[in-house]
């Protein structure tokens, strides 16, 4: 096999969003690889899933983009770090992809990297973009606390392992027909036992992921104060309030509602409003599945306006205002 080898991820007998993204971005690779080492028909998109129970999950892959789905059954009824270095390190050796991609997520951190260094793989974690570039694989991950953009490749590598950054890829949507195998995972020793699982509560007090309609205050409101006005502002529209990374940072709102490269992706969102935000390309990484932005700004210059379908050059504070009189 050649190609893109995807791990989906279940957890308590449900489909973790991310492993649709992860087929998305495997599916990118895919297409991008024509130009280089790969391509034609070899080029295929593999999608494994392993539980104890792994034929439940087979329709909700079945996308188009997907040649074939690999069951993998495994003794473990959720994620167990052992169960999954040997059984994944085993689809590796069998399969011989040019490209693993798992999420970077906790549950990848306790087998990921093991695996990369037993099987001399190339390896990156927290990846929003991969392309192959002249025929060879370079990904593109955070450096210095986000501040930097940093281009990684592989040389000499035969297999590549990569953890994706979760709600940078949307879902596919359309459904497909892939071929269905199994795979049978090597027994393995585990060195730890399930006793009970708990869902630790969140700090996140919005799902910002998941929101349709967003309105987002940058660095151009001037001061905590205002904030609480934004607030009233985005509930009497119905929408989502959200900031970018200069307002969580001061704590003017909490991190969980920073769009952009650092911060969340807004992959549902459908109607954008940002107001006294720049557009700095960190931010504008958030906001990429977005189809209409609307951007306010004083600065006619401002980057935002760049990709807002529409903008208005004003003050922030009698745009709200005005709005707020119609709500």
């Amino acid at each position: 096999m050649s190609g893109v080898l995807v791990i989906a991820e279940q957890r308590r007998g449900e489909l973790r969003p991310v492993s649709l993204e992860l087929i998305s971005a495997a599916q990118t690779l895919r297409l991008r690889s024509g130009e280089g080492l790969q391509g034609g028909e070899g080029d295929t998109v593999t999608v494994a899933i392993l539980a104890s129970f792994p034929e439940r999950f087979i329709d909700s892959l079945k996308l188009a983009g997907v040649d074939e789905i690999v069951a993998v059954k495994v003794a473990a009824a959720e994620f167990d770090p052992d169960t999954f270095e040997t059984a994944v390190g085993a689809l590796i050796e069998a399969r011989k992809p040019d490209i693993v991609l798992v999420a970077h997520s906790v549950d990848s951190f306790g087998y990921a990297a093991a695996l990369a260094a037993k099987l001399n793989l190339g390896f990156a974690t927290d990846v929003f973009k991969a392309e192959r570039i002249d025929g060879e694989l370079v990904a593109t991950r955070g450096g210095y606390g986000q501040k930097v953009n940093v281009e990684v490749d592989f040389p000499g590598r035969a297999t590549v392992l990569l953890a994706i950054r979760a709600s940078v890829f949307k879902p596919p949507e359309q459904p497909g027909a892939p071929r269905v195998t199994e795979f049978a995972a090597p027994a393995t020793a585990s060195r730890s036992r399930s006793r009970e699982f708990i869902e630790l509560s969140s700090d996140d007090d919005v799902d910002m992921a998941a929101a349709e309609f967003i309105l987002t205050i940058g660095r151009g409101i001037g001061e905590e104060a205002n904030v609480a006005r934004f607030k009233e502002l985005a509930d009497a529209v119905g929408a989502t309030l959200g900031c970018s990374r200069p307002i969580a940072d001061a704590g003017w709102l909490p991190k969980s509602r920073q769009v952009g490269q650092s911060g969340k992706t807004a992959s549902a969102c459908k109607f954008y409003i940002a107001m006294g935000v720049s557009g700095a390309i960190q931010h504008l990484a958030g906001m990429k599945h977005v189809t209409t932005i609307v951007a306010v700004n004083s600065d006619a210059g401002a980057s935002i306006f760049g990709v807002a379908k529409y903008g208005v050059v004003g003050d922030i504070f009698e745009i709200a205002e005005e709005l707020r009189r119609h709500f």
